[in-house]
């Protein structure tokens, strides 16, 4: 198959259109193979035909007519016709391979090269998905492709013998045979399409609670230091009944299927029943009555039925596999782009043409249904590679505005968005790092506490970061990364610190600091935050210290409902709580300082602003 794929396709392009339209130039370059497969197959149809018409001559032209030895003669060769079908399957499986091993070739092949490209372009980072695909899913679309073209073989070239056969006995008879057999088909093909997409919301369902229950299980500690318990199950009980709903869909559907193979399989010899009477007035012999019938019991029911079967189980997980290989996942918002094609490194990124990291749209969040609101209608966003600061007095807001943004909270109105999707709790570990002021470090070796989010860190890999985060005082003093780690023996500011290197090594798209590094000194302050700033991901700092908003890109300043947000510059000039918060003199008959006479204070503080964001932009020191 065809290995392009289109990440604009529009919303109503289903799984069986995408597998469709890179199904036929597959099937096109091996129009040879079909062939020989069919020219094999005739042997099937001729079998059907003779098994009915040898029946009808039997009694027609032998026992009714007194020739029992002609009605014995036309026994014979519908049973003697059963012998090539049987030596034709030897032929029939040959040129099946030359169908099937090409498609798992090529399904592994695509695996393959996505996870190369993935590991090179994500630091080695390979997912389960392509382990799965490779191993797992190829089997699965390799068998169900083997079983879809043997049973529609089957079932094509015994509808036409037996169609065929119908019609030599009697053109009236598909006045009666052929509505429901159509009507049938017609409503089982209508359920294809909603299958598909039932079958395939019940696989996400259940992947969704699977990884939820995955995740459930490496963090019980932070469950239980953060009290999150009634949340979790909540969180549990949801995705549990989004997976019931999905089932109870798709046996709703599968109801409908039932239908559909009744209608196909018994409404035709019955009609054939009740039109016999009509049928011998109008010409029909009572041998073709007995002829039709085994044409309708004996071939197309049992076709029919075995088709349907395969399309209704085996088909619809095909397409939704095949959907997998053909839907190829987007690229992570944290992949640096591409370099240009002479070799210089990619141009700066812009954070206002990509889509956010994370957005909050007309954000409404109150403590109770009577509670005056701490967030009212705020709309934000924060892309990649930026830094924002969120500075305001106590109580203002900021620790909920931390929690609606990381989703640990559900807004009372608006929508919070990630990347560009409404925020789920079952994306929240592969998108955000939240880091409350409290940070959570449990016994056992610094290694681990420090590989907590990212297990596969190499140590020179931790040995950079605590260069860079200024956790390297800090590791010396244990001794080692194997060094036991006691939580009551570390410093408020120590376990900051390992809060922080776990977080950097993580380099999440998103990173919340909701007073993070509130325990260390101003030094280890800046070293921290500056580290973080040279991160691809979107960095929210919930100020502690003013200086922290110098560094941002952008401030947020929050006053209860009421914010205003721009550059620290930009503050100093339009908003008097962001001066009296810089401890700046503030004119009482203004509101707003014109830029010829903002104090000498601002000046210097812009002038800082200006150094500090040089230091921003020196590469971090080379790990030794």
């Amino acid at each position: 198959m065809k290995p392009g794929h289109d990440p604009a396709r529009p919303a109503r392009d289903t799984a069986l259109r995408r597998v469709g339209r890179e199904a036929r130039p597959f099937l096109r370059a091996r129009t040879g193979a079909i062939l020989r497969l069919s020219g094999w197959s005739l042997l099937e149809f001729a079998q059907t035909f003779l098994s009915g018409y040898g029946v009808a001559r039997a009694l027609d032209d032998g026992f009714l007519a007194g020739r029992p030895a002609a009605g014995l003669l036309w026994l014979a060769v519908a049973a003697v016709a059963v012998l090539p079908s049987v030596l034709a399957a030897r032929g029939v499986f040959g040129r099946l391979a030359d169908l099937v091993e090409p498609l798992r070739d090529g399904l592994v092949r695509r695996a393959v090269a996505r996870a190369l490209s993935g590991a090179l372009g994500r630091s080695g980072h390979v997912g389960t998905r392509s382990l799965s695909q490779v191993t797992h899913q190829s089997e699965i679309a390799r068998d169900g492709w083997a079983g879809l073209v043997l049973t529609l073989r089957s079932f094509v070239f015994t509808a036409a013998g037996a169609v065929t056969g119908l019609l030599a006995l009697s053109p009236a008879l598909l006045l009666i045979v052929l509505p429901p057999l159509v009507l049938g088909a017609a409503l089982f093909l209508g359920t294809l399409p909603p299958m598909a997409a039932r079958q395939r919301a019940y696989l996400a369902a259940d992947e969704a609670y699977a990884a939820h229950a995955g995740e459930l299980a490496a963090s019980v500690r932070d469950i239980a230091a953060a009290g999150t318990a009634e949340r979790t199950v909540a969180e549990s009980r949801a995705l549990a009944d989004a997976q019931l709903a999905a089932s109870r869909s798709l046996a709703r559907w599968s109801a409908v299927r039932v239908v559909a193979l009744a209608v196909c399989g018994r409404f035709p010899p019955l009609l054939l029943l009740l039109g016999a009477p009509w049928l011998l007035r109008n010409g029909l012999t009572a041998g073709g009555l007995v002829g039709a019938l085994t044409y309708l019991t004996q071939a197309l029911a049992p076709a029919v039925q075995a088709l349907m079967t395969m399309l209704g189980t085996a088909g619809g997980r095909l397409v939704v596999v095949l959907d997998r290989f053909t839907d190829a996942p987007p690229p992570p918002a944290d992949e640096p782009a591409p370099a240009g094609s002479d070799g210089s490194p990619p141009p700066p990124r812009n954070p206002a043409r990509d889509t956010p990291v994370a957005e909050l749209h007309e954000v409404t969040f109150a403590y109770g249904p009577r509670a005056h609101p701490v967030l009212d209608r705020l709309s934000l966003a924060v892309g990649a590679g930026e830094h924002l600061a969120v500075v305001g007095p106590s109580g203002s807001g900021k620790s909920t505005l931390a929690a609606v943004l990381a989703g640990t909270e559900q807004p009372t109105g608006g929508a919070v968005r990630w990347r560009g999707h409404p925020a789920r709790p079952a994306d929240a570990t592969s998108v955000r790092v939240l880091l409350p002021q409290h940070a959570y470090v449990f016994s056992g070796s610094l290694r681990d506490n420090l590989r907590y989010l990212r297990p596969d860190a190499h140590d020179r890999e931790i040995a950079a970061m605590a260069d860079t985060v200024g956790l390297d005082t800090l590791l010396s003093r244990l001794g080692s990364l194997d060094a036991a780690v006691e939580p009551d023996r570390l410093s408020q500011g120590e376990r900051q610190l390992v809060a922080l290197g776990r977080a950097y090594l993580a380099a999440p798209p998103l990173l919340i600091l909701d007073e993070a590094t509130s325990r260390l000194d101003p030094a280890a302050e800046t070293r921290a935050e500056l580290a973080f700033a040279t991160l691809p991901g979107a960095l929210v700092v919930v100020a502690h210290r003013l200086s922290s908003a110098c560094r941002a890109d952008r401030t947020l300043v929050m006053d209860g409902p009421r914010t205003q947000c721009g550059t620290p510059g930009e503050l100093l000039r339009s908003s008097a709580l962001y001066r009296d918060l810089s401890g700046l003199w503030e004119p009482e008959e203004a509101d707003a300082v014109p830029e010829q006479e903002v104090p000498e204070e601002a000046r210097r503080e812009q002038r800082r602003l200006g150094e500090e964001r040089a230091i921003r932009s020196t590469p971090p020191p080379s790990p030794v």
